[in-house]
């Protein structure tokens, strides 16, 4: 998609005087990297970690120098960017959309039932981090211009659409402020859901398992033995600790499971080597080695107060490794660590036993077609009652103690 002119919006119809220039650019590369993470990561200016690091200047350039983003792939970016009185005030990730592949929000029956219809659905407009279902700031703006940045982030973003005839514009991922804000301003609100471990100051694993049920508690001890006993040894990596040697070992995982899963892995090999200048503070490495050779191993993104947990794959079969690799070494960094909560990815309500419960996920849609919006609106309505009501069920099932009750002793 090609960039458009710059152009004006007004951000309050009642009291015009604040103009905002808007500009789409076709790469993160065009914009400076302070500049952009003053925006996307105010809170770093410190010196300490981003509220997640994935809408970082670091982190998008790293999909594009790496070509898993571009041309091909059908991630086009088509960066929105806000600018008031020339200062940048507001940016979003945003890409030009072919299919609905990489999103985990999933909008596949929409566009069939559109196209059965007689209509185009592609291309469409994702504000988005590509293959990242992490919740996150999708309207990043300048401490002071929140509201007129995002005000004019989420007007240019459906200008952008309306002016290039794309059938939608879909933000995905978002914080729960965003898409309250988003609704208010008409876009569609939708709620799904994850599963998420919390952290209640436990000071260290043992800590969080004497707040489970005894039968889950038993369970998970059980897990943490066989895994660990898989003939090798466990280890945690991140920073200058990792090095090109683990990520030639984590590359053959991840196609493993890209393969099995999505049938292409969705980053390039590159993408690693990228990781490896520019983003190791930003991962914690999770490997499994055996006999000298590497077996199996998670990639996890360290937050300011968050653990996200990405990737997981194995040339070995080792029972239980999975979990300990994926959730018990995330807990247990997590606790080490201060932080609050492990973001687990997207699906997966075998995580519930592990005491990852089931949160609320939000993202905002727009769509051109009033008719069709009228539908998806209705469905969407229908929907998050249902997404309501599971996550109603899969809690009274959660692992923990139940108030008022007695604990088996083991």
């Amino acid at each position: 998609m090609p960039p458009n002119p710059m152009h004006e919006i007004d951000t309050d119809a009642d009291h015009p005087v604040t103009q905002v220039e808007i500009e789409v650019v076709e790469t993160v590369a065009a914009v400076d990297a302070a500049q952009w993470d003053a925006c996307a990561a105010p809170e770093a200016a410190d010196g300490g970690r981003p509220y997640d690091p994935f809408t970082t200047h670091r982190f998008l350039k790293a999909l594009e120098d790496s070509r898993s983003v571009g041309v091909g792939t059908g991630w086009q970016p088509a960066y929105l960017l806000a600018r008031s009185g020339g200062l940048l005030i507001g940016v979003a990730p945003m890409y030009a959309k072919s299919h609905s592949q990489g999103e985990y929000i999933f909008d596949h029956s929409w566009s069939h039932a559109y196209e059965r219809a007689g209509g185009r659905y592609y291309p469409k407009l994702q504000i988005a981090v590509p293959f990242t279902p992490a919740t996150g700031r999708r309207f990043l703006t300048r401490p002071g211009h929140e509201a007129a940045a995002i005000q004019a982030l989420t007007q240019g973003a459906v200008q952008v659409a309306a002016n290039n005839g794309m059938s939608s514009v879909h933000v995905t991922f978002c914080t729960e402020e965003e898409a309250i804000a988003g609704a208010a301003m008409g876009l569609m609100h939708r709620k799904t859901q994850q599963f998420h471990w919390r952290n209640d100051d436990y000071a260290c694993f043992d800590t969080f398992l004497s707040a489970l049920s005894s039968r889950k508690r038993k369970t998970i001890r059980k897990e943490r033995r066989v895994a660990q006993g898989f003939g090798g040894e466990i280890l945690a990596l991140t920073g200058a600790d990792i090095q090109p040697e683990h990520w030639d070992a984590f590359w053959h995982f991840y196609q493993d499971t890209g393969a099995r899963k999505w049938g292409t892995p969705y980053l390039t090999r590159a993408f690693f080597d990228r990781a490896q200048d520019s983003l190791r503070d930003d991962i914690l490495l999770i490997l499994a080695r055996r006999d000298g050779r590497y077996v199996a191993g998670a990639l996890n993104f360290i937050g300011r107060d968050v653990l996200f947990g990405r990737y997981w794959g194995a040339i070995e079969h080792h029972d239980c490794l999975h979990f300990e690799a994926c959730y018990y070494q995330a807990i247990d960094f997590a606790i080490a660590n201060g932080l609050s909560r492990v973001e687990a990815g997207a699906q997966g309500e075998h995580k519930l036993a592990r005491g990852y419960m089931p949160v609320t996920t939000h993202s905002l849609h727009w769509i051109a077609d009033k008719g069709f919006a009228n539908a998806v609106a209705e469905y969407l309505d229908h929907e998050a009652r249902a997404v309501g009501e599971e996550i109603e069920i899969l809690t009274s099932y959660g692992p923990f103690k139940r108030t008022g009750t007695e604990d088996t002793p083991e």
